[in-house]
């Protein structure tokens, strides 16, 4: 089962790319964020021709979004709204066979870190620890599940092109850090990528718009994640970001990630 979760950052304005993916990766689950248009706009037609029949979307206009497109058929659909706010950032599905999936857009908060000044990052860390209850009241940990999305932090220090530069910086505090860490360790999550691709190498999935040449600047952050519970462990096979796909024609900021479970 090869499963990959992007941030495409407009659905609509990169359907092209999309369907590169497709073509490129050929996931059997494509897991999306940011897709930014209402449930009724979004491009389910050229999915189902492309061999992914099987779709939900939880979207609003213009900001946010999720959506989860499948060649597997999946049973139930579902999402939550967390810290009061029906703003679209959570939409899971249980496959048929039983496997549970979350699809999860973290809010990125902001820039300053200080939940007292910015009312953006109070939301992330209530967002987070919204996010470590329900699991904690609802899941157990022996069941199969997988979580994906932009969680919008790089948690580790080779996660982030300069671990000292960036310790201020939102997505990379101490503070969201340990509310990340909190919640992983509650259900005893495993990070796909870095089980495969363990530190001290470095992994990105984000480059600022800001860098013209983004590429050889290289100061990325990984912020995109694909997790397992423990029982799925032992069939994390592979693990890779699509680099290439931050540099093709009006892409997103964020690159595709990808786990092969089997």
């Amino acid at each position: 089962m090869r499963i990959t979760t992007w941030n495409v950052n407009s659905v609509r304005l990169r359907e092209p790319l999309l369907f590169k993916l497709l073509e490129k990766i050929e996931p059997d689950i494509l897991c999306l964020q940011e897709t930014k248009c209402t449930d009724d706009q979004f491009p389910t037609t050229g999915f189902i021709k492309a061999g992914y029949p099987h779709i939900t979307t939880r979207g609003m206009k213009g900001y946010n979004g999720v959506a989860i497109i499948s060649r597997l058929p999946f049973e139930e659909t579902g999402g939550e709204d967390w810290v009061g706010k029906q703003d679209c950032r959570h939409v899971s599905v249980r496959l048929t066979g039983g496997l549970e999936l979350h699809n999860f857009y973290v809010p990125a908060g902001g820039d300053d870190p200080d939940p007292k000044q910015n009312g953006k990052f109070d939301h992330k860390l209530k967002f987070l620890d919204e996010m470590h209850g329900w699991f904690g009241a609802q899941r157990l940990a022996d069941a199969p599940m997988v979580l994906v999305g932009d969680l919008n932090i790089a948690p580790l220090e080779n996660d982030v092109w300069s671990h000292k530069q960036l310790l201020k910086a939102v997505s990379h505090t101490p503070v969201e850090v340990k509310q990340l860490n909190k919640f992983k360790n509650g259900l005893g999550w495993i990070d796909t990528t870095r089980h495969v691709i363990p530190e001290p190498e470095k992994v990105y999935s984000w480059w600022s718009y800001r860098a013209r040449n983004w590429s050889a600047a290289d100061r990325g952050r990984r912020l995109d994640h694909i997790w397992v519970t423990p029982p799925l462990k032992a069939r994390i096979q592979k693990s890779s970001v699509l680099r290439e796909a931050r540099g093709w024609e009006k892409p997103s900021d964020h690159a595709p990630v990808t786990t092969v479970l089997e």
